[in-house]
């Protein structure tokens, strides 16, 4: 697999150069929408933190 994947980038060919960065593309594009999920419910469970150690604190 990794032969393959090294003859595949080294190879200089138009039709493989144009895959290569169809595939890179959809790579940074994939990585872009998990950053985006991961940082919604990222931020959604730090606010429900900061309100439970609000309560926490201001209990006591």
């Amino acid at each position: 697999m990794i032969r393959f994947l090294n003859t595949f980038k080294s190879s200089e060919r138009g039709a493989v150069t144009v895959d290569w960065v169809v595939l890179c593309a959809a790579i940074v594009g994939l990585a872009i929408a998990v950053i985006y999920g991961m940082n919604s419910g990222t931020l959604a469970i730090a606010g429900n933190v900061d309100t439970y150690l609000d309560g926490q604190f201001f209990n006591e």
